[in-house]
């Protein structure tokens, strides 16, 4: 598009805004216009639909726009809407410091269309000294974390080891367990299989948990959740963000309680495997009529210690970013252990797990969740999560192998 001058157009979710803000703050120079949206949050789809819209009507594309999604490239690239950033806006040397495989999801054959924010991988978040006091260990496999639900549920029943009320739950849980659900092997094909081993052993393992309620099915931002359950927490499996905006920000812990250890693995299973909530991506128009103030801001807002080392919630995307955080984060005394579980996860989220156009948040809150109100296990849902997964991406164009 024509360059021109005129305020630049960022939109962004609620947890974004200090971003925006911050720029705008360090930056008096550049006109900010900040406009605060979803941020496509449980696969909304909010941006592609407006987007549809500018596209019909010639106008009205942010410049740059912050999604909670990391699969916006699905559509984005075929509608016209995300700029090419590594052909000459972004430097090799700034893309070669991202956490490795951080922008996978944001490449289409060799091109890269948005930046990821954060990366949100799942760990085990711990309340140390409720674990001392009860007497028990941090568990490392799931056969010692099911025991140790087993025990909680008898010995202090109202405790939990974890929660299952969240439409991100399969991407804690069954993506960590290895389970196909969601395999895109292809710009527009997926394989699914949600009844392998990998995925029964797991939902198993869930149903046992909730069914002795040593795991809750609210939902950590629900308000049942934090009235209710809040002190009650002593196992969380849960991605990297949590530590702020779950047990700091939304369930106020006081510091010194919330540790973070490795999430624990199948026995005898190789290789340590966990899964992602998340982490959001940036992406820049290729309709801005600002580009350079544009570029300007999605580089700053992606790697900056002045905001990705130091104010953000989640575990930055950017290696020296993250490098920083960590350090921030045990400096502010809020944690009970060191962060290195947080790094050695970063680079163990199973690869076979995908970012397809359609939204396996939507799916299981649509499918699963209300089955789990009503009483079914999650084992005897599979088949039905299935034929949803297959149903949301044959509508979307996938072709499906089963």
């Amino acid at each position: 598009a024509p360059q021109k001058d005129g305020a630049l157009t960022v939109w962004v979710d609620a947890t974004r805004m200090d971003a925006a803000k911050l720029y705008q703050k360090l930056h008096p120079e550049v006109k900010l216009d900040i406009v605060s949206y979803d941020g496509d949050a449980n696969g909304s789809n909010y941006l592609q639909t407006k987007v549809q819209l500018f596209n019909r009507t010639g106008k009205g594309w942010p410049d740059v726009v912050f999604s909670s999604q990391n699969n916006e490239t699905s559509w984005a690239v075929d509608a016209g809407f995300a700029a090419p950033l590594n052909k000459g806006l972004i430097p090799e040397s700034t893309l070669g410091k991202f956490a490795k495989g951080a922008n996978d999801v944001c490449t289409v054959d060799g091109t890269v269309y948005c930046l990821r924010n954060d990366l949100s991988q799942a760990v085990l978040w711990y309340n140390a000294p409720l674990l001392k006091k009860f007497g028990y260990t941090v568990p490392t496999t799931w056969e010692e974390y099911q025991k140790l639900g087993t025990k909680v549920a008898k010995e202090h029943p109202g405790y939990l080891v974890g929660d299952a009320g969240d439409s991100f739950t399969p991407e804690i849980y069954l993506w960590a367990s290895k389970c196909g659900a969601n395999h895109i092997t292809g710009p527009k094909s997926v394989s699914v299989n949600t009844t392998s081993e990998a995925c029964t052993k797991m939902a198993k393992l869930l149903d046992v948990l909730i069914k002795n309620k040593s795991m809750s099915i609210s939902g950590v931002f629900s308000t049942d959740f934090g009235k209710n359950k809040a002190d009650k927490v002593l196992l969380m499996p849960g991605p990297a963000w949590y530590g702020g905006a779950v047990f700091k920000d939304t369930l106020k812990v006081p510091a010194q309680q919330i540790g973070v250890a490795p999430m624990p693995q199948w026995q005898g299973d190789g290789a340590p495997s966990t899964g992602n909530v998340g982490g959001g991506t940036w992406l820049l128009s290729q309709h801005s009529t600002h580009l350079k103030a544009a570029t300007d801001f999605l580089k700053w807002v992606t790697t900056d210690n002045a905001y990705q080392g130091e104010k953000a919630p989640g575990f930055p995307a950017y290696a020296p970013a993250a490098e920083n955080w960590l350090k921030q984060q045990d400096a502010s005394g809020y944690f009970a252990s060191d962060l290195s579980a947080l790094s050695a996860a970063a680079s163990q989220v199973w690869p076979e797990w995908g970012s397809g156009q359609f939204s396996q948040e939507a799916i299981w809150a649509a499918t699963v969740k209300p089955g789990l109100t009503q009483g079914k296990s999650i084992v005897s849902m599979l088949p039905a999560w299935q034929d949803s997964i297959v149903k949301h991406a044959e509508s979307n164009g996938y072709k499906v192998e089963q």
